[in-house]
């Protein structure tokens, strides 16, 4: 099972909080709104030190493989055994 996406979990993170925001701005808790700011910035620090953590432990990401072209690969060997 891969990891999610890097942005897809700050996104979800993100979505979390402004959920909650827009429900103390409704209220017109300006207190909550200031504990929400407060709290979503110290979440997503640790989250992005976590995030690269497991970015780090995983290693560098493979490279895909290109396709197949075969009509390219025997042009080229078309070309060397002429060289011959």
């Amino acid at each position: 099972m891969s990891p999610r996406p890097r942005q897809q979990i700050l996104d979800n993170l993100d979505s979390v909080y402004r959920e909650a925001y827009e429900r103390a701005k409704a209220a017109k808790d300006d207190r909550r709104m200031a504990d929400l700011d407060a709290a979503y910035q110290r979440e997503q620090l640790l989250l992005e030190v976590l995030l690269d953590i497991r970015d780090g432990i995983s290693g560098p990401a493979k490279p895909k493989p290109e396709p197949s072209n075969t009509i390219a690969a025997l042009d080229t060997i078309r070309r060397i055994t002429k060289l011959r």
